[in-house]
């Protein structure tokens, strides 16, 4: 009896594959590392775009607080040059009050008729006050005049009211002493006498801070 022939052997059973045969198994193989290449690729993309944005915020906050300090420091810079003279000009103040007391005790009759070395005197003071207002104002220290506006409790002191129903309540109608603002602080407030008896004023706005 001859031997039944045999079918040829293949390559290998393609249940081995999954039911693919061993190209088509490869070619899946192929693009799941592709897709996972890709998918770690845009997963690294991501990350990186995530730490650009972080850096840029923190330039950014960086930028800022430097742009802050600079700021304030040029403030302070600023605040320095204006009001570090704040107490050697109340100080010349003193000097200013001397002057304007010693021209003040002369009266209108006396200057008018003044003549010879005393008027020279009289003269020679004038010039000095004028002078010395100048140099304060140079150094933006202003003198402060405020007879006849509205009192105003930061630039002005009330030292005492005065009857006057000819003018509004709260006018300042007498200054016992003149009072100075260096920048937009108040140096020394004027010390005034208040009118009382007419019409109430209206309260002034606030102009400045005390130094």
């Amino acid at each position: 009896m001859s031997e039944q022939k045999r079918a040829p052997e293949t390559g290998g059973d393609a249940s081995e594959n999954g039911g693919l045969a061993p190209n088509e198994a490869t070619a899946e193989a192929e693009a799941l590392a592709a897709a996972d290449a890709e998918i770690g690729a845009d997963g690294e993309k991501q990350r990186l775009e995530a730490e650009v944005a972080s850096l840029k915020d923190k330039f950014l906050r960086a930028f800022a607080e430097a742009e802050n300090v600079r700021r304030r420091a040029d403030k302070e810079i600023q605040d320095a040059r204006t009001y570090g003279i704040a107490s050697f000009a109340r100080d010349v103040l003193n000097v200013a009050d001397d002057l304007a007391r010693a021209l003040g005790s002369v009266d209108e009759a006396a200057k008018a008729s003044a003549e010879g070395g005393f008027k020279a005197l009289l003269d020679g003071l004038e010039l000095t006050e004028r002078g010395l207002v100048k140099a304060l104002e140079k150094h933006g220290i202003r003198k402060i005049e405020p007879k006849g506006e509205k009192f105003d409790p930061n630039l002005h002191q009330a030292m005492f009211e005065v009857p006057d129903p000819s003018v509004p309540s709260g006018t300042v109608v007498q200054v016992a002493q003149a009072g100075y603002v260096i920048g937009e602080r108040v140096l020394r407030p004027a010390m005034v006498g208040v009118a009382r008896g007419g019409p109430k004023a209206e309260a002034p706005g606030k102009t400045a801070g005390a130094a």
